[in-house]
């Protein structure tokens, strides 16, 4: 989906830059792992005798005076815009990297699975030549890590995997309450509950558009989990988040 979406991105740039506009996108890729943010991108020390923990800068979710959400010391890599097939070799690098730095693991049920919610970050950015006019905007794309069932998947055994179940589980729950308070007007939505739904608050508070897939698994021995799925699906569908606003800044 990352890269389908970035070329059409880049089509329409191409078509737009003819109208005298310029346009800057950066990427950004992150994970939940355990209620911490992990920057995928960020280059780790890897001297001996060097604390990595101390070395990595601390990343957590800020809003701005706009009251704009962001996230605080997180790595953004600068993608190609005027040449298609640079920007897209740039963005194969980028998801790579963040491929390399995932947490996964083998359970019973998933030689490798993730063991986190990953949210790739598209930064966009578009000036107009002629007048100055500004538009901003960011594309995110979430991967959520499976909801698990401890006597399926045999994480119970080891307490690092059953932490990791928990917290994966959890954030799904406060997603599922935060759909819940959308779909019948509640006036407060528990955005905080979770870094997940903290995250994508912008994504679901009205400013923006979102869209959900959900997988669902073929197999019998899967009813239960594709049940749920289809369940937590007709929930989101029920959520209506309105008109999407565009961020624009007009030149003198």
């Amino acid at each position: 989906i990352i890269p389908r979406a970035v070329e059409k991105i880049l089509m329409q740039m191409r078509v737009l830059q003819d109208q005298n506009w310029e346009f800057e996108m950066k990427a950004s890729f992150l994970e939940i792992y355990n209620e911490e943010l992990r920057d995928l991108l960020c280059k780790k020390n890897t001297g001996k005798g060097s604390n990595t923990k101390k070395s990595l800068p601390k990343i957590s979710i800020k809003r701005n005076a706009e009251g704009k959400s962001f996230v605080e010391n997180l790595t953004k890599t600068k993608i190609e815009t005027k040449d298609a097939d640079c920007g897209i070799s740039e963005l194969e690098r980028v998801m790579a990297t963040a491929a390399r730095s995932r947490s996964v693991a083998c359970t019973n049920m998933n030689a490798q699975s993730s063991r986190g919610h990953s949210v790739f970050m598209l930064h966009l950015t578009g000036v107009h030549k002629e007048d100055g006019t500004r538009v901003e905007g960011v594309l995110n794309l979430c991967d959520l890590a499976g909801s698990e069932r401890l006597d399926r998947s045999g994480a119970g055994s080891d307490a690092k995997r059953l932490k990791e179940t928990q917290s994966i589980n959890k954030s799904l729950s406060c997603l599922g309450d935060v759909f819940n308070a959308l779909a019948s007007g509640a006036a407060h939505v528990p955005y905080r509950n979770s870094k997940l739904t903290y995250l994508l608050q912008d994504c679901l508070s009205g400013d923006g558009k979102a869209l959900m897939f959900v997988n669902l698994s073929p197999t019998i021995l899967s009813k239960h989990e594709s049940l749920c799925s289809l369940r937590f699906a007709q929930r989101v569908n029920k959520v209506e988040l309105g008109k999407a606003t565009k961020n624009v800044k007009y030149g003198k």
